[in-house]
This record gives structure tokens, C-alpha cells and sequence, in this order.
């Protein structure tokens, strides 16, 4: 999410936070030609942006005078009346304030754009419509999938917060070069971010299950037996947010290169949102390998089997996010070890029930004849 942060402030953020809580507001006085000439040394030890610009509006400037902000250089405090000055924001890129609400605004809106644009595509184009003729498939069931995930992403958002201030303030092990930990390392961390993500979440989500939590916590999820794409982020909100710890966490104890993660974090939720098609293409080379919609579409059908494939919620790089609003597993050995496999096979493809009930359907209307 550094990373994300880094270019919206660069191209983005510096101006917007300079228009709308700019340090005029907090000054008496400005010196205009004192700041122009000391500007380039601001901006390099403060990182407060230089806009140049008139001055703000003395109705919305005296309204932001009120705000909270860290001590301003007392080059910005000199003049006793207010001038037209170089446009510099009382909020710099590394106060706490602007960087929740960066990251609220980056996280919501990012999830948002994610979820309805790879959703759709993945229903109009992939999701196979004849699905919804089973007789397990809700009323208006995508309309309550679309609503239980717009709920969910904001308190999702919330609950993940922590995790990227930690992420941005520079608490995470994440770095920038490649030249830090070397082309090996950076290939084993690969690896070893796919064994713990996956076997974290696969045991977060068994433990979802267990009667203790499963009612209130989960089974909102299990709402839908023959999901479409659209219930990807159909979650509790904490239920989203539990399943997106192997990812935060993973962070914190692995050095892990922060390109790699963000493009990772978009190939997650792309796979989250297909997973999702109650697919059941089967005999494949990968299948006993690579957790595919098949084995999704079973733990969705029978609860106890499959866990490997579950969601990530907005997680720590929703610019693609959020959430961080979703996560989900990519092979079967979590569930194979922990006993909870289940094959796919042609037998137990969901389509086959819609055909016995349209075969009897065809039945019933010729007797009536």
C-alpha cells in the first residue's frame, strides 16, 4: 500500500490536500518571497507539497483553521495579513490524519471498482446463466449478493486499517530493491508467502466452521450454495477480515518486495471473483493440484470439504483493494493434509441437477397432454 500511496501523493494527493487544508489557513502572515525561496527546502525535509497557486478562500480557510495539525515551519508564520502565497498543504504526506483518510478513500474506492468491474465481466462472460435455474439458487440472489458485499466492504476496511497504517508508516518488512535481499531470495519468498497464506487461511476457515462461530460468522457466506461471481465478497465483515491475516501478517515477518505484492494482491482477487462460477470443468492435468472453481463449487454444495478456497477481503493493496477489502488458497495440499479433500468429478456437477428438473418438468407437461 506504500507504494500505492507514494504515486496517488505524488500526481494526486499533494494537490488535493493543498486546496483543502492548506497552511495559509493556520498562518496570520506569510512571507511570500521568504517561502518561494525556501520552498525546494521544505518540500525536501517535510515533504509538504509546493503548488503554486492563490491563496484559499478566507470563508473555507477560517472553517479549516480549526482542524488538527503537526507545528508548521515558522517561515509559513510570518506576516500579519494574508497575501497571495505559494499553495503548501498543514498536512504533510507522513501525518496520521491524512493517511487514514488516504487510505480509506485509495482502500474503498479500489474495492469497489475491483469488485464490480471483474465481477461483471466474470458474470456476462464466464459465469455459465443456465445456473441460475438450480433449485437451490435464491430469489434476486445476485441483487443480495451485490448488497451483503457492498455492507461488508466498509467494515472490512476498518477492521484492516491497523494493518496498513503499519504497512505505510514502515513497520512491515516490505522492501523496494531487489538488490536488498538478492534474485534468490526473492523467488523463495514467492514460495513462501503461497505455503503460508495458504495453510493460514485454510485453518481460519476450518475453524470458521466450527459450531461455536459458524452460524453468526460465516454462514452468511453459505447462503449461497450455487454462488455467481458477485458473492466473492459476500462475507461477514469479520469473516473477510479473518481470512485476510495470513496476507497482513505475512508482511511483518517475511521481507517481501512490495511490487510483487501488489501485483499479487490483484491475481488474489481476480481468482477470488472466478472461483465463484459454480464451475464444474473437471479431468484436467492441474485438478488435483490447483484449487479451481470444481473445488469451490463442492465446499459451497457440502460445507465440510474443500477449504482451500475461500476469499481475501480488502487487503493491504486495494488500489486494484482493496480490501483488503478478498484472499483465497491456490493448491490442495492444506486440504489434502488436513484430511478435507474432496475431488471433482462429473458426477457431482450441479448442472446435472438443473437437467433432471427440466427432464421432469418435460415429463410432467406430457402426461398433462
Amino acid at each position: 500500500m506504500d507504494l500505492v500511496l507514494d504515486i496517488l501523493d505524488e500526481y494526486a494527493f499533494d494537490k488535493v490536500y493543498a486546496q483543502l487544508v492548506p497552511a495559509s489557513a493556520f498562518a496570520s502572515s506569510l512571507n511570500s518571497t521568504i517561502l518561494a525561496s525556501t520552498s525546494a527546502g521544505l518540500n525536501s525535509t517535510l515533504n509538504l507539497p509546493f503548488i503554486t497557486s492563490g491563496s484559499a478562500s478566507s470563508a473555507w480557510s477560517h472553517l479549516v483553521s480549526y482542524l488538527p495539525h503537526p507545528p508548521l515551519p515558522e517561515d509559513l508564520l510570518l506576516s500579519p495579513t494574508h497575501t497571495s502565497i505559494p499553495l503548501t498543504s498543514a498536512w504533510p504526506r507522513d501525518y496520521i490524519p491524512r493517511q487514514i483518510i488516504s487510505l480509506s478513500v485509495v482502500t474503498m474506492v479500489g474495492i469497489y471498482l475491483l469488485y464490480f468491474v471483474f465481477a461483471t465481466l466474470s458474470y456476462f462472460y464466464i459465469f455459465n446463466h443456465e445456473m441460475m435455474k438450480h433449485p437451490r439458487f435464491l430469489k434476486n440472489q445476485v441483487r443480495q449478493e451485490i448488497m451483503c458485499s457492498v455492507k461488508a466492504f466498509p467494515g472490512m476496511m476498518a477492521l484492516t486499517m491497523p494493518w496498513f497504517m503499519g504497512e505505510v508508516r514502515g513497520y512491515s518488512k516490505m522492501y523496494a530493491s531487489i538488490d536488498e535481499y538478492g534474485w534468490p531470495y526473492f523467488f523463495l519468498s514467492i514460495f513462501l508467502y503461497l505455503v503460508f497464506t495458504d495453510y493460514g487461511i485454510y485453518w481460519i476457515h476450518r475453524w470458521e466452521h466450527h459450531p461455536i462461530c459458524y452460524r453468526w460468522l460465516h454462514k452468511p457466506h453459505h447462503k449461497w450454495i450455487i454462488p455467481t461471481p458477485f458473492a466473492s465478497h459476500a462475507f461477514h465483515p469479520l469473516d473477510g477480515y479473518a481470512q485476510s491475516l495470513p496476507y497482513h501478517v505475512f508482511i511483518f515477518i517475511f521481507p517481501f518486495h512490495r511490487v510483487l505484492y501488489l501485483f499479487l494482491f490483484v491475481i488474489i482477487n481476480f481468482w477470488t471473483i472466478l472461483i465463484h462460477d459454480s464451475d464444474m470443468i473437471t479431468d484436467h492435468p492441474l485438478e488435483t493440484i490447483v484449487n479451481g472453481p470444481a473445488h469451490h463449487t463442492l465446499h459451497h454444495m457440502f460445507f465440510t470439504v474443500n477449504y482451500g478456497q475461500v476469499r481475501s477481503t480488502v487487503c493491504s493493496s486495494s488500489f486494484t483493494y482493496t480490501n483488503s477489502f478478498a484472499h483465497n488458497q491456490y493448491f490442495t495440499w492444506a486440504d489434502r493434509m488436513g484430511g478435507s479433500y474432496r475431488q471433482p468429478a462429473k458426477e457431482l456437477d450441479p448442472m446435472l441437477d438443473i437437467q433432471a428438473l427440466e427432464a421432469k418438468r418435460k415429463q410432467d407437461l406430457g402426461k398433462d397432454q
